[in-house]
């Protein structure tokens, strides 16, 4: 065993006597030690039920003949953090999360490793070091909110941001707002729509690294506390059989991985963390290919904010595995891929029946032909633009406007809120980027605002940022490259024309490229905007957005 080098020999009696201060019994350290990796704390809603999910974990994995450990990772609170500098430091717990885990991990030679995130930026990092360490890893999560109730409504997370844009609009009254307030987020658990942490949840179990239901069981079900303890049992079965991640995590599960992202709709973030889950797995991933994969792959699922239907009823509907097994009638998914349940893709999905047509649409009759996620690209973004397709309404699918530009997110909600906004417009923020922000904050308050004053069906919105994934209507991010390296969305003028036609995947800026040439010459870099800290060391070694916002070291050759 891995952790023989801190438990076994004469050489390792400095080592058995730090563990006895810790009150580790011989019989326990004579067992694989496993890393319980727990993203527990007090203020965030999706993880304040993580305690009661790590101490069934513990029993899961005592029960089968290991040593559990229990170990910390972070997390922020994407809503809470929204809206001010706080969102600047989300994106980049990605990698603190990725890298302390890794630290823990190999400091102390554990044997496997059982992860236990919720929220949007720690599934991914945990991903991200379960690819690292490479020793048997099992995910399971804490599961997500179910819905709140408004005027006899399922409501959620998103309603409320969009509430305060009616406010703003004079449209809904502050008691009204109240009523929103006291009862959108009635649970613990993450937010109830396919916001980002549940399409990455939803995706752990797409790409075989969770047990069935990870995605779905919403957080405060019994059958959470039972699929926790499995996960801990789960873990020793995979060290007895030496599956590890790497063995998993392949080329073919990432696509797979993409299938089913563009069947469920989910969040756009999710074309930021794949390409850097599959980097520290040593595949590298073309977003490109999210195109191809889409023209093939129908949207069957229209879940908030794109639709009235939330994780609980695609829990009731069959979950995960029930949209895979539609995939699986058009021969969309590789069936023979090893999980972490020990049998293949095949063999998991098999007989996972769809149990309501109207929250997972059968293979025949989707909601579109096309998958959830469009790249576009284009003069505007040569390299790439990401748009959740599901959530753009029809009118919008094509559009052109003059650009309402804007060098951070601040002046644009001022605006937005302040009526200077009008239909037609095609709402430009830039110098938000992984560099340039520095840290790619979320857009959910100016996409919220818009749609909060009514404008959701005729203005868009383009950003070197990204969106929440409560974000809907045209909202266009992760433009690359970014204004902070100078990529041609940092040469947009007030009025200029932008083009968007997600159909045919472009965004274009209609000035001629000789112009354009002129204010190429004429641009300058932007002084940054943190000088000092984590962020200063973060931006300076981000990648940018159609690279999944990997870091590398300055100077470094690109791979």
């Amino acid at each position: 065993m891995i952790s023989d080098v801190v438990t076994k020999g004469v050489q390792q009696a400095p080592h058995r006597s730090l563990f006895n201060a810790a009150g580790f019994t011989a019989e326990e350290l004579s067992r694989p030690l496993i890393g319980i990796v727990s993203s527990f704390n007090e203020i965030i809603p999706g993880h304040i039920n993580l305690d009661k999910i790590t101490e069934a974990v513990k029993l899961g994995v005592a029960e089968a003949g290991g040593t559990p450990v229990v170990v910390p990772a972070i997390a922020v609170c994407d809503g809470i953090a929204m809206g001010h500098t706080g969102m600047k430091y989300s994106l980049v717990t990605r990698d603190l999360i990725a890298d302390s885990t890794e630290c823990l991990a190999k400091a102390h030679a554990f044997d496997g490793l059982v992860m236990i995130p919720n929220c949007d930026k720690n599934v991914p990092g945990l991903l991200m070091a379960a690819a690292r360490v490479n020793v048997p890893t099992v995910f399971v999560s804490g599961g997500p909110m179910l819905a709140g109730h408004v005027g006899g409504r399922k409501r959620s997370l998103s309603s409320i941001f969009e509430a305060v844009g009616s406010v703003a609009a004079g449209t809904m009254t502050m008691e009204e707002l109240a009523d929103y307030e006291e009862n959108v987020c009635p649970t613990c658990g993450s937010c109830s729509g396919m916001y980002t942490a549940n399409s990455m949840n939803c995706l752990t179990e797409a790409i075989g690294m969770g047990l069935k239901g990870n995605g779905t069981i919403p957080a405060v079900y019994s059958a959470r506390i039972r699929l926790a303890k499995h996960a801990g049992m789960r873990v020793m079965d995979l060290i007895r059989n030496n599956i590890r991640p790497r063995d998993i995590l392949t080329k073919e599960a990432f696509i797979n991985a993409l299938t089913v992202d563009m069947a469920l709709g989910c969040s756009t973030n999710t074309m930021l963390h794949l390409p850097a889950i599959a980097h520290e797995a040593g595949i590298e991933i073309n977003m490109e290919i999210a195109n191809e994969i889409s023209a093939r792959t129908p949207n069957l699922c229209h879940l908030a904010p794109a639709g009235p239907t939330y994780m609980e009823d695609l829990n009731e509907a069959g979950g995960v595995y029930a949209v895979m097994n539609e995939l699986s009638k058009k021969n969309l998914l590789n069936l023979d891929l090893i999980t972490v349940t020990g049998k293949t893709v095949g063999e998991n999905i098999a007989n996972c029946i769809n149990r309501d047509p109207e929250v997972i649409r059968p293979i025949d009759n989707p909601y579109l032909a096309n998958g959830g996620i469009a790249v576009l690209k284009g003069n505007l973004a040569p390299d790439t633009g990401i748009v959740k397709r599901s959530a753009v309404v029809p009118e919008m699918m094509v559009h052109e406007g003059p650009a309402r530009v804007f060098d951070c997110e601040e002046d644009a909600i001022a605006a937005i809120k302040g009526g200077k906004i009008v239909a037609g417009d095609v709402v430009v923020i830039r110098y938000e980027g992984p560099k340039g922000g520095p840290g790619m904050r979320e857009m959910l308050n100016p996409t919220s605002a818009i749609a909060g004053m009514g404008l959701g069906s005729t203005v868009a919105l383009i950003t070197d940022g990204r969106f929440s994934g409560a974000s809907r209507g045209a909202s266009i991010g992760h433009v690359s490259p970014e204004a902070a390296v100078g990529g041609p969305i940092a040469l947009v003028k007030e009025g200029d024309l932008i083009r968007i036609d997600i159909p045919s995947n472009s965004l274009e800026l209609l000035v001629s490229d000789e112009e354009l040439a002129e204010r190429r010459a004429a641009w300058t870099p932007r002084e940054p905007k943190i000088t000092d800290g984590y962020l200063k060391r973060y931006s300076a070694m981000v990648t940018s957005g159609n690279r999944g916002a990997i870091l590398e070291i300055p100077g470094a050759k690109e791979n």
